[in-house]
């Protein structure tokens, strides 16, 4: 087993770890203010950084040792070996971690999660652009929005089918771009874990996939980056309903033009 060793944290490699993915790594750690990413062999990595070989500690047992379960709200999402860890009271949600990381670690995730439940979703119609493994769809489906997912990548489509079928819901998930699907909206919430350039140029097109009034949930954004948001924002006409901030990352919620 061979170890590509990065300098930084999970959270400042954030936009690069799905290279790590498709590089063939097999699972990732955060040691010590570097990023351990396990391999099978030597490959071509597009990050800089430098091989190690593992030593005789069975790295995926102690992966998942390390890997805890995260609650935000009345929502718990655990890997499938920690089940029996999930609080009795509230939504548990079951996700393994693998080719396609998103299992509620990360703060942008955990934002939209909360920015979720302080929605009153039953019988509302809610979309997750930019869904990767479902688990925001699947957070709004638990809490009794008639949830879907949109996704480009064609990896993270079929496990975020199979998490929606491990839970038990009916949250189907389209591979594509939002516009592929604009003809199936309006939808009531728009949830978008994406970069704030990306807001940007989807913005025209949350307010078509929107109903008048309908709710915009955005994150994924770095502080810094906020102002294209926020322009983008006035440009269309949407209407700021708050921000929050935590380290680098930003929330922004939204109302679309009535």
């Amino acid at each position: 087993m061979l170890i590509y060793q990065i300098q930084g944290t999970l959270d400042e490699l954030d936009a690069q770890l799905p290279a790590l993915w498709d590089a063939g790594c097999t699972g990732m750690q955060e040691v010590s203010g570097t990023v351990h990413a396990y391999f099978d062999q030597r490959v071509e990595v597009p990050l800089v950084g430098e091989w190690v070989v593992a030593d005789d500690t069975d790295w995926l047992e102690k992966w998942k040792a390390d890997l805890k379960p995260v609650t935000v709200g009345k929502i718990t999402v655990v890997p499938t070996w920690l089940q029996n860890e999930a609080p009795e009271h509230g939504i548990t949600l079951i996700i393994d971690p693998g080719m396609a990381f998103g299992t509620g670690h990360h703060t942008t995730t955990q934002f939209a999660m909360d920015a979720l439940q302080r929605l009153d979703l039953p019988g509302k119609r809610v979309l997750d652009v930019g869904a990767g493994t479902g688990l925001l769809a699947l957070v709004a489906g638990k809490l009794g929005g008639h949830a879907m997912g949109v996704d480009l990548d064609p990896i993270t489509v079929p496990i975020a089918r199979e998490n929606a079928e491990i839970n038990g819901l009916n949250v189907p998930f389209h591979q594509g771009v939002l516009s592929d699907i604009l003809e199936q909206g309006p939808w009531d919430v728009l949830v978008c874990n994406l970069f704030a350039e990306l807001h940007d140029a989807l913005m025209g097109e949350y307010a078509e996939a929107l109903i008048p009034g309908g709710d915009l949930i955005m994150t994924g954004i770095l502080i810094d980056r906020m102002h294209l948001v926020t322009e983008a924002l006035e440009r269309e006409g949407f209407s700021l309903v708050s921000t929050e901030t935590e380290g680098e990352w930003a929330l922004i919620l939204a109302k679309s033009p009535l």
